[in-house]
């Protein structure tokens, strides 16, 4: 995103830009061919991941290649994580700001420090307005500073949330279980095991007066017909 020409290429930040970016290459190269080497069919890996391949050699590609990481910053307990990224593309959007700004017509964005406190006047909402870019890039590099900012606070926001939540949660859930146990105790010296013995004895002896009083008030029918055939004969 920064232009080697930016650095002057005598000095050394230049060198160290671009052993940076060498390395950054090594890296990228590394992984493509350790991916490549555990799939089944290494070349169809690889040309089935052409954003992989090109961000070896072209680094604006590697912003692409990136994005699949971003996904997994937003889980729940990876706040420290998802800061520690955030504050990396904030040096980032601070630095490329300052590096096409400090040399432009009109630029009040001349120092890193003026790129630093901008960063932090901009991610934090607030703007002051006292400092701004005023070329393309900048500008570019100073909508993305403004999105990681709303979305930083959306970020924390919901966490915050999600934490008051969960305590409500596991709050509710202790006092729940504060009352049930209390009355699985009361239950248990209520009904032990010699009284629910007793108390079926109790019941079986009364279904069997029910059957005997069943069976005496309605008798079956055979004994109907053997009680009504002496009143006939007579």
């Amino acid at each position: 995103m920064i232009p080697f020409s930016s650095f002057g290429s005598d000095t050394t930040a230049f060198m160290v830009a671009l052993l940076t970016k060498l390395a950054v290459s090594f890296v990228f190269a590394v992984d493509m061919f350790r991916r490549a080497r555990l799939a089944p069919q290494p070349w169809t890996y690889v040309w089935a991941h052409p954003i992989g391949l090109l961000a070896i050699g072209f680094p604006p590609i590697r912003v692409l290649f990136s994005i699949r990481l971003v996904t997994s910053l937003f889980r729940r307990g990876h706040l420290a994580k998802f800061l520690a990224a955030d504050f990396v593309l904030l040096v980032n959007g601070a630095l490329i700001v300052y590096f096409y700004e400090r040399d432009s017509a009109g630029a009040n964005i001349t120092s890193l420090g003026d790129a630093a406190w901008w960063a932090i006047v901009t991610v934090t909402t607030v703007g002051y307005g006292d400092l701004y870019p005023v070329t393309a890039a900048g500008q570019i590099a100073a909508a993305c500073v403004m999105c990681i900012g709303i979305l930083t606070l959306a970020v924390i926001t919901a966490q915050v949330s999600w934490s008051f939540s969960q305590q409500v949660d596991d709050r509710t859930k202790g006092s729940r279980t504060e009352i049930l146990e209390p009355e699985a105790e009361a239950v248990g010296t209520i009904l032990p095991t010699s009284d629910l013995a007793r108390l079926h004895g109790r019941l079986d002896g009364i279904e069997a007066q029910l059957k005997k009083l069943i069976h005496q008030y309605d008798p079956p029918h055979d004994q109907t017909l053997d009680a009504e055939q002496p009143q006939d004969d007579s």
